[in-house]
This record gives structure tokens, sequence and C-alpha cells, in this order.
């Protein structure tokens, strides 16, 4: 899959070639979130028997929210590796899979690599972008309101980061937030089998 605009000698029935317009990807990611909370509105309507509370319980339906993108954007970046890793030479540590991360799966997905890695080789990282895709439109009145409202388009990359380690066989954890817009830090922490 490629972002890139295809060079004239390009045949459209090659099956590995595979073309992606970058705007409706964008629009996907926008409409994520507020199609997510429906759902979780919808499902709460229903499981209160067909009556819609005033008070539905918001922290319910923000958990059920995050559970739904974090578990798509799990599957995404499980179905990323699986397809782009399968030329590579194999990984030989945690960090040169936070590299290919970092490089290869950030740019497929956001059309730029991640601005700054930092880790303190004992399993946690750091992962930077200064100008975050899904925020660059995100404009709200107040800086605050902003960064409330721009937590929720957080939670799908933070599953594919995870989905995405996944499958090259690192369990995680990812925390993903905003100081200010456009820009956000994801901190991945590696999770060890006890033996």
């Amino acid at each position: 899959m490629s972002f890139e605009t295809p060079l004239p000698p390009y045949n459209a029935s090659d099956p590995h070639a595979t073309f992606l317009n970058s705007s409706c990807f964008d629009l996907l990611l926008i409409e994520m979130v507020p199609l997510a909370y429906n759902l979780a509105g919808e499902a709460a309507a229903t499981r209160d028997g067909g009556f819609r509370n005033q008070q539905v319980d918001e922290e319910m339906q923000r958990e059920a929210v995050y559970k739904r993108l974090d578990g798509l954007g799990y599957r995404v970046g499980q179905g990323l590796v699986e397809r782009f890793s399968r030329d590579r030479p194999r990984f030989t540590d945690a960090l040169d899979m936070i590299k290919f991360l970092c490089k290869d799966i950030w740019t497929l997905v956001f059309r730029k690599q991640i601005d700054n890695l930092k880790t303190n080789h004992r399993g946690v990282y750091v992962l930077t972008d200064n100008t975050f895709r899904p925020f660059a439109r995100m404009s709200m009145s107040s800086p605050t309101e902003a960064l409330v409202k721009a937590q929720p388009f957080l939670w799908f990359p933070c599953g594919v980061v995870r989905g995405a380690l996944a499958s090259m066989g690192i369990n995680a954890t990812v925390q993903a937030e905003t100081a200010e817009l456009p820009g956000a830090t994801f901190q991945i922490k590696t999770i060890t089998a006890k033996n």
C-alpha cells in the first residue's frame, strides 16, 4: 500500500498494487470517534431496556469507546506488520522492532516518521510526533477543550501500536497524551512474561 502518487507506467491490474486516497483515510480517522460514541450510546440504551437515560454513565461509555477504537487499531496494527514485515530480515531485538514501527509503519499510516524516539533501555519507549496528522486540522474555542476532545482520537493509534508490537512478539501497554495540538506523545511499556 502506498500513499505516493503512482508514476505513469503502473499496471492497475497488478494484484499487489494497492493505492489509497489519503483524504479518504483522514476522513475515516475523523469519523471513527463519533461513530464509536454513537454505538456505545445505542448499546447503553438497549441495555437499559430501550429507554435512554438522561444521565448515561459517561465513564462506562468512554470505556466502551476506548475498547472499540483500541480493538480496531490493534487489528489494523497486526495486519500492517504481517503484510509489510514479511520481506524484511528477522528483527534482532525490541529496539529494532520499535524503529520499524517508528519509520515504516508510522509512515504507512500517517505519511511521516515519528519525530523523536527515546528509551531507557529497560522496556520503556517514548515516541513523539510533533505534527500528529489527525490533529492537524483540529481546533476548538479554548486550548483546554481541544485537549479533552482530542484524547479519544489517540485511542485508535494506540491500538495500532499495540497490535503492531504484538504481531512482532512484544506484549506492551501503550498510553498516549497531548500537551499541545497538533503534537502527540506515545509511551510504550513492554510487559515481560513472569516465570
